[in-house]
């Protein structure tokens, strides 16, 4: 096996650097596992040391469009992953002449294709959607009361990563700090071990709420070992069916966690090849605005938003926040305040730990930011402050008042919200999933204040 260190390619991008130091060390790590197997070159970029190898090289499909033509380039063969459940054909087969990709039949689909949580061709417990009993708001205690994740330990091939690091001139974005993501296959092992029989019996009811002072609350944190190949997602999504039917976790829990690796991860990866590079620079509503430097170099001390703070922290102190504070935080602020899609895209993929290329398109373009039209959502990821003070602790002591939408303490989501629908009203008002919003911006009393005060605001 042939690994490469670029410099080059870690100083292309800010990368956080907790991003930076996982992947040097599982490359290291597994250079240590398989001494003699592993050839492990520092170069100042790929082809450099792929050209120094004596006949042919291969590869596994990467994870960007820009890797997959350097490897062509490079006369490198690459061949199917075996990193997912579907292959591509299948894939391609299953999407036919669709225009729209639904992710809820793609999920039945991968559910009937892998016979997981399936009886007689039909869903265990007689749905195949277990959502509604997994929106609970967050528990008025601060924290979910959980068991710990598992947390790997440090070694001297950290040491050595660290110390690399510190002594490389990249721009790097975020804090330093002990790893917190399994990026060896034993690690990956022991944290899906710990994850199922601890974790996952309380993973979904709350899966959708956002607690201040825990960050992890009951999510995997498998995401990284995941998108590393440590773990195939069959035998991740086997383990938490084993746990149901051996009456160790509740079906709700365990469906919307097959969902999430069966379903939405399979389906990003699919649709980041079927829809080929162009996705990335759609940009439906024409959103153009520059992303802050205090998001975009995760600096948000002045942010008085306590939501939106809490998440920008925790991807500067982690690189890692879960789904709900990504899609209705970040990403609900960056859709109101109308950043520029791609822009957006490439700092999720470069700020966050778990993120490629491949998996923040579909994420960014097409679930957060509507940017595509609806290829993959029905309808823009949009809220106020209302849906934020139900599914949050953070409204609690927050400066701004998630009921007001103007004047000096009019909460940035709640005002923003009317201002975003007001500024789209036109593109908006056919989907029939927005017809109550435009119908209540209609009755509006204070409009035109709205449009003044979110036009100039500058502090969140």
């Amino acid at each position: 096996m042939l690994l490469v260190e670029s410099a080059a390619a870690l100083r292309r991008k800010p990368y956080h650097r907790q991003k930076l130091h996982l992947v040097l060390s599982g490359m290291r790590h597994l250079a240590a596992e398989f001494p003699g197997r592993v050839t492990l070159v520092r170069a100042e970029t790929y082809g450099e040391a792929i050209r120094k190898v004596e006949g042919p090289v291969t590869a596994y499909q990467p994870g960007s469009h820009a890797a997959r033509r350097m490897l062509t380039e490079l006369g490198v063969e690459v061949l199917p992953t075996p990193a997912f459940a579907l292959s591509r054909d299948e894939f391609t087969a299953w999407a036919g002449t669709r225009r729209r990709f639904l992710m809820e039949e793609f999920y039945r689909y991968q559910r009937t294709r892998f016979d997981v949580l399936v009886e007689g061709g039909a869903p265990v417990g007689g749905r195949w959607n277990f959502d509604a009993e997994n929106r609970e708001p967050p528990p008025k205690r601060g924290a979910l009361g959980v068991a710990a994740p598992w947390w790997p330990q440090e070694d001297e091939i950290d040491a050595g990563v660290r110390a690399d690091l510190d002594a490389m001139d990249l721009p790097a974005v975020g804090e330093d700090g002990p790893r917190r993501f399994a990026i060896t296959r034993a690690e990956a092992l022991r944290a899906l071990e710990v994850f199922v029989s601890d974790r996952l019996p309380h993973f979904g009811p709350h899966e959708d709420a956002v607690l201040t002072r825990d960050w992890t609350m009951a999510h995997s944190l498998l995401s990284v070992p995941l998108n590393h190949g440590l773990l195939h997602p069959l035998e991740v999504v086997h383990a938490a069916e084993d746990a149901y039917r051996g009456g160790h976790a509740p079906l709700a829990s365990v469906e919307g966690f097959v969902r999430q690796v069966l379903g939405w991860r399979e389906y990003v990866w699919q649709l980041y090849w079927h829809l080929g590079e162009d996705y990335r620079r759609r940009n439906e509503f024409h959103a153009t605005a520059e992303l802050p430097r205090w998001w975009s170099e995760l600096r948000p001390g002045g942010v008085r938003a306590a939501c939106l703070r809490t998440a920008l922290e925790g991807v500067r102190d982690h690189g890692w926040v879960h789904h709900v504070q990504r899609l209705m935080v970040l990403g609900n602020h960056a859709l109101q305040r109308g950043y520029d899609p791609a822009a957006l895209n490439d700092w999720f993929v470069t700020s966050f730990v778990d993120g490629f290329p491949w998996v923040m398109p579909v994420n960014v373009i097409g679930m957060s930011q509507h940017a595509d039209g609806g290829t993959i959502a029905t309808k823009p990821y949009l809220g106020g402050g209302a849906y934020l003070n139900r599914m949050t602790d953070h409204c609690r002591t927050c400066w701004f008042d998630p009921r007001r939408r103007t004047g000096d303490r009019a909460c940035p989501f709640t005002a923003g919200y009317w201002a975003w629908l007001d500024r789209h009203e036109e593109q908006v008002a056919g989907n029939h999933r927005m017809a109550r919003a435009v119908q209540g911006l209609r009755r509006l009393p204070d409009l035109d204040e709205v449009r003044v005060q979110e036009r100039d605001r500058e502090v969140f």
